[in-house]
């Protein structure tokens, strides 16, 4: 009997097939490469591409878009299917469904009608065609249709899943591909499942004669990367998704387009697990292997994703020729991937949860602790350590599974490992209580209240904030009545320096206090300093100053004393920062070089990173920008070595050199940088990437607003809120809305407030950028006679030039702002005297000499508007001068909307008229042969053939000239052109 499809099967095909709303991502090399084919096709050079991939990669999404590419450029599009009947299949299925497309088309109608053999395919199905002859003629019948169809229309022939053709499809096939047919207008594009194709398939002998045809090519659909993924599943889920719930996807998904749709609908139904649509799916090859080799991968999967060879054969207890048997038919099923290691590993994670979701719960749990024991027996190394907590737990020996998770814990913390030393603890610290007394570690003081202080130090380190609050409140839970005092003052100053990273200033003073009253001072102790040293910081933020400075001062005494000196070296920081002229002063700065040396000798790694952030934020607030790279490198790559770049002064230092490379003006190298960030694990600090937004903003990118947004989501955190607030508030600048900066400069002000810091020093910025769009307001309102909203916008812009102008001559903490702070001051005052009464040259000079100390892009907007100011003073020759120079730095950084509006200003004010000797320099040599072209007549597409470039190409060459020549159409460009002396007249001939 015939084997009907099975359902999963079918669902796969109809997924895809009905994705064609959902956008292709991540396939543009894919997509042109086949476009190039389609192309060359219509030009009459026919191709044929074998397009690979796994089941749920994405083949028949890539070939829905292509083929409507190929039909909105006038091409035929027909596919035709093969379909899993099982050992009996239809012959010439696909082909069949084919011919039914053409002949129903009225186009084709003689094609058909002058090729008769080939409607028995479509009547009587191959009881004709069963002798060679009759074969012969039925290939030669459909090549010849398929050539005259091409003939009519340029022809895209799709076949879809190929590895379920049948012998006598894979022979046509072979035929036309084989015997030059492909002459005519023609592409064959035929897909496969790579993963489908084990060793005696018999599609694999025909793939591989095929593949040295000269007209075919092998396309491979790799798995889509991380990034591809998370665009995938946000774009099919309308609503805001939890990127914690995004993350998962894309890991368990790994690249597989079908399995994050699935992964994405189960989302609301299941917590955790393999979808059962999508287990029924991976379950269907495993469910084909015979039942050892069954056996060996339910084995497997207990094991995890990777397996050695020698403790599967043990674990399994078969005898070594029917195992290799079993692997060898997991392996030729794709099931199973062999490693050079003598390991074995599932080739996609969720085949293997899909596995090991079918055991039953008895048949888990014996199997996880034969495991464990295998394990145990093979010494308790370190490495081994989590392995053997996750069999021991799921065996149910809740005992042997508490030693491992600490012994696992252990090892992360040696190797650096933040994030798993917390996950280890905090599993640790969920087996304790089912654990009795007697069998709970004993000694080195491990108790409940300790255990928790560790892992929220772990969650600190690892960037998961929040979770290091909550743990520490746990940990003063736990505390009881008769607690140790000093026990009690470590919780509370933990928690207190937690609170403060997560900007709960009030809260961590109040604890900070309590640590600090509940030890004495005298004697002198270890604890009493670091209390001391957490409460300067919390004093200091909630404007206790001189609290701070007394309580720095007399600790760092007792530290010196003590000879504790990673706490010297946080309190040297502390006073650094607090005291005198700061970190930008010779004495802030020879106290952090100290630090930085006694924080490295202790070995403590935080308290050294917390020495190089504030050296290079010293560096950059003094406008030594090239002085803050080689601490900031320092200390990233301190960092990296401690396995804490996700904790709080390095995810600082990742924003601040981003920050700087955006500055100096090396957008690119600011934008590969945040690519390059982008993989390392953070679960706070998503404003490090800030700077790129800056950059993509900059570059006309406003989908960088609604990603500003987004760090707006969730958990309050000090910097994504001043990240946002800069970015939406250009935002609405540039698109002239100045309701809406306003808004959003003063609830980001608002935000970011706190008693201690009532104005935070990015007020200044925030300030001079939504004065641009209030002074951008006034100007229009100005021209077209509307005094009342002139008014309106002069008191608004007055209200915000007096807010800079007080933060940044006080400060946060009484100190004037640095070169940066006074640069934004300038811009500030020069756009309010732009509101007020107009563009003002002297103004706007202070502002470009401001920005002088190194900002480029934001020197470069100043000039733009120094020019305009000297335009309204009649200063022509200057403007000019100054807009060639805006306009080199926008065309260096690529910023789009700048260049546009310097080009707008040059034909506005008919700049180029001033200085006609200098336009042949700024024509590049292409626009010089672009320009005679055009002198001529020539259309777009007529310069293009004559310079063997698109039509497209010129236009855009066209539209340069027409900027930089301040002209409005081609004829003015040539009269300009011809004026100042760039073409002469063509000579001519007398007849």
């Amino acid at each position: 009997m015939a084997q009907l499809p099975a359902p999963p099967e079918k669902k796969v095909g109809s997924v895809q097939q009905a994705s064609s709303a959902t956008p292709v991502v991540g396939r543009d090399a894919e997509l042109t490469r086949l476009s190039g084919v389609l192309e060359r096709a219509r030009g009459g050079e026919a191709r044929a591409v074998l397009i690979a991939g796994d089941a749920g990669v994405g083949k028949t999404r890539v070939l829905d878009e292509v083929g409507g590419q190929a039909a909105a450029t006038g091409m035929t599009v027909v596919t035709g299917h093969c379909v899993d009947l099982g050992d009996v299949g239809l012959p010439y299925l696909p082909f069949t469904e084919i011919l039914g497309v053409l002949a129903a088309d009225e186009r084709f109608a003689g094609a058909v009608a002058a090729h008769p053999v080939v409607e028995r395919l479509l009547g009587a199905g191959s009881d004709s065609v069963r002798d060679v002859d009759g074969r012969l003629r039925l290939f030669e019948g459909m090549a010849g249709l398929l050539g005259e169809v091409a003939e009519v229309a340029p022809l895209l022939l799709v076949l879809e899943d190929l590895h379920w053709a049948d012998q006598s499809s894979r022979d046509l096939l072979r035929f036309l591909l084989g015997r030059g047919v492909l002459r005519h207008r023609m592409a064959v594009f035929a897909s496969y499942r790579a993963d489908d194709l084990h060793r005696r398939h018999p599609l694999r002998p025909l793939l591989a004669e095929l593949i040295r045809l000269p007209v075919v090519e092998r396309l491979e659909l790799r798995p889509l990367d991380d990034p591809d993924v998370d665009r995938l599943v946000r774009a099919l889920e309308p609503g805001p998704l939890p990127d914690a719930t995004v993350r998962r996807i894309v890991e368990r998904a790994e690249g597989n387009a079908f399995y994050a749709e699935e992964l994405l609908a189960a989302t609301d139904t299941e917590s955790g697990g393999v979808p059962s649509g999508l287990a029924d799916v991976l379950l269907i090859r495993f469910e084909q292997l015979p039942e050892t080799a069954q056996q060996v991968l339910r084995t497997a999967a207990v094991a995890g994703r990777r397996v050695e060879h020698d403790l599967l054969r043990e674990a399994v207890g078969l005898p070594e020729a029917e195992l290799e048997s079993a692997l060898r038919e997991a392996v030729g099923r794709q099931l199973l991937v062999a490693g050079g290691d003598d390991t074995y590993s599932f080739r996609h994670a969720l085949a293997r949860e899909a596995v090991y979701a079918d055991l039953l719960p008895g048949e888990r749990a014996r199997l996880h602790g034969a495991f464990a024991r295998l394990l145990a027996g093979r010494g308790h190394l370190a490495e081994s350590a989590a392995e053997r907590a996750h069999h021991y737990r799921e065996s149910h020996d809740l005992a042997e599974a508490l030693a491992a998770s600490l012994e696992a814990a252990d090892h992360a913390q040696r190797v650096g490992a933040p994030a798993e030393e917390q996950r280890h603890l905090e599993a640790a610290l969920d087996l304790w209580p089912a654990v009795g007394p007697e069998a709970r570690p004993s000694g080195g003081g491990v108790d409940r209240v300790t255990l928790t202080l560790r892992a929220s130090a772990a969650a600190a380190h690892a960037g998961h904030l929040h979770r290091a609050v909550a743990l520490t409140r746990s940990a003063l839970a736990e505390l009881g009545q008769d607690a140790d005092s000093e026990l009690a003052a470590r919780v509370r100053y933990t928690l207190a320096g937690n609170l403060l990273s997560v900007d709960s200033l009030a809260a961590a003073f109040a604890y900070s206090s309590e640590a600090l009253a509940m030890i004495p001072e005298d004697p002198p102790s270890r604890t009493w300093v670091w209390a001391a040293a957490t409460h300067v910081l919390a004093a200091r933020h909630v404007g206790e100053n001189e609290t701070a400075l007394r309580v720095a001062h007399r600790a760092l005494g007792v530290a010196e004393q003590l000879r504790v000196t990673d706490a010297q070296a946080d309190l040297l920081i502390s006073l650094a920062v607090f005291d005198g002229a700061g970190r930008r002063g010779a004495e802030g700065r020879e106290r952090l070089v100290k630090a930085r040396a006694l924080a490295r000798s202790s070995g403590n790694a935080p308290v050294e990173l917390r020495a190089l952030f504030n050296l290079a934020m010293g560096c950059y607030e003094s406008g030594a920008l090239a002085e803050c790279v080689p601490w900031l490198t320092e200390g990233l790559d301190r960092a990296r070595q401690a396995g804490l770049l996700s904790s709080t002064y390095p995810l600082e230092m990742r924003y601040l050199r981003l920050l700087v490379l955006h500055v100096l003006g090396r957008w690119d190298e600011c934008l590969h940088a945040a690519a390059s960030d982008a993989g390392v694990p953070s679960a706070a600090g998503g404003y490090t990437f800030g700077p790129a937004l800056y950059v993509a903003l900059a570059r006309g990118d406003l989908t960088a607003a609604d990603r500003a947004r987004a760090l707006l989501e969730g958990p309050f955190d000090w910097m994504a809120t001043l990240v946002a607030g800069i970015v939406l508030t250009d935002a609405a600048a540039l698109r002239g809305d100045p309701e809406d900066a306003v808004r959003w400069m003063r609830s980001t002000v608002t935000a970011l407030a706190d008693e201690a810091v009532p104005r935070p020093g990015v007020t200044v910025r925030l300030a001079a950028l939504a004065l641009s769009a209030v002074a951008d307001a006034a100007a229009g309102l100005r021209l077209s006679g509307d005094e009342a909203g002139v008014r309106r916008w002069t008191g608004t812009a007055t209200e915000l030039v007096e807010l800079a102008r007080a933060v940044a001559v006080h400060g946060e903490h009484g100190a004037p702002q640095g070169p940066e702070g006074q640069a934004w001051l300038a811009r500030a005052e020069a756009e309010w005297v732009r509101a007020v009464k107009g563009p003002d040259a002297a103004a706007w000079s202070e502002a470009v000499t401001a920005f002088g100390y190194g900002d480029i892009y934001e020197l470069a907007r100043c000039r733009l508007r120094y020019a305009e100011a000297l335009v309204v003073a009649g200063r022509r020759e200057e403007a000019a001068a100054e807009a060639r120079a805006v306009r080199e730095s926008a065309d260096d950084l690529g910023a789009t909307p700048l260049r546009e509006q310097v080009d707008a200003l040059v034909r506005r004010s008919r700049l180029s008229d001033t200085r006609g000797d200098d336009r042949a320099g700024m024509l590049t040599s292409r626009e010089q042969d672009v320009l005679r072209l055009l002198a001529l007549g020539r259309s777009n597409r007529q310069i293009g053939e004559e310079l063997f470039i698109s039509g497209k190409t010129a236009s855009v060459h066209v539209s340069n000239i027409l900027a930089k020549l301040g002209a409005s159409s081609r004829g003015e460009a040539v009269a300009i052109a011809y004026r100042a002396g760039l073409i002469t007249p063509e000579p001519t001939t007398s007849g």
